[in-house]
């Protein structure tokens, strides 16, 4: 008896449920297992990538607000590879800059073109925020259906094999049944922390988002004034 005992707890180890499972069950764990590493390896970039992103805000608008002239700082981040509020600020700047040699005149359109040119710099850095955030919400969603999937399949299975055997032991019906089961678990320990990163990293996105947006109205704010200040005497001279 002890023995038997032994061997019933041998055959439901989780190793063991998923080498007797059939192979669709497999190809379903396997995929469901990838799909959390995948996840894991998303959150790990992803908060590195914030963390970084949000230094990287905090040092700038550090030197940004430090009172250095805006053409000394434009020299500075000019010939550097930019990011978040500073390649909105390179944006900007380099387009008053053509602006001015090309003798603008216009002080409406200058203003549009300068925040047309830090709109699609906002756009591109949102969209490197939010990049492999919908693998997240990919995997959220479906894994659950898939490991659901993939239980129904072994059940399925194991009503056939009790048919076969003819017996409703529990000693036969249970490890069919767990291992069935075992792809639901699965598929829900890979949607869970997906589901949780997601909701997170999209809020970190937003706010991160959100600071780069309240840069761009003080910085186009600025501008204007400034554009106000070089082209209205000219405008007066004429």
């Amino acid at each position: 008896m002890e023995q038997v005992g032994l061997a019933a707890t041998a055959d439901v180890t989780l190793w063991s449920l998923f080498m007797q499972a059939g192979l669709v069950v497999k190809l379903v764990m396997l995929g469901l297992i990838g799909a959390s590493v995948w996840t894991w390896a998303i959150v790990v970039d992803k908060t590195l990538a914030y963390g970084k992103a949000r230094r990287a805000l905090d040092s700038f608008e550090q030197v940004f607000w430090s009172g250095q002239s805006l053409e000394e700082l434009y020299r500075t981040l000019s010939d550097r590879q930019t990011s978040g509020m500073s390649a909105m600020f390179v944006s900007a700047m380099r387009e008053w800059k053509k602006s001015f040699e090309r003798g603008a005149r216009s002080p409406i359109g200058l203003q549009m073109r300068i925040d047309r040119a830090m709109d699609v710099t906002l756009a591109r850095e949102s969209e490197a925020l939010e990049a492999r955030l919908g693998s997240l919400a990919t995997i959220g969603s479906a894994a659950p259906f898939i490991g659901l999937f993939g239980t129904v399949v072994g059940i399925m299975t194991s009503f056939q094999a009790i048919a076969g055997s003819k017996s409703t032991n529990l000693a036969v019906v249970a490890p069919g049944i767990a291992e069935a089961l075992l792809a639901t678990a699965i598929g829900l320990l890979a949607a869970i922390p997906a589901v949780i990163a997601y909701n997170k990293f999209t809020a970190d996105a937003g706010k991160l988002t959100g600071r780069m947006e309240g840069f761009a109205d003080e910085f186009s704010a600025i501008l204007s004034r400034q554009i106000d200040e070089k082209l209205q005497p000219r405008q007066a001279a004429q």
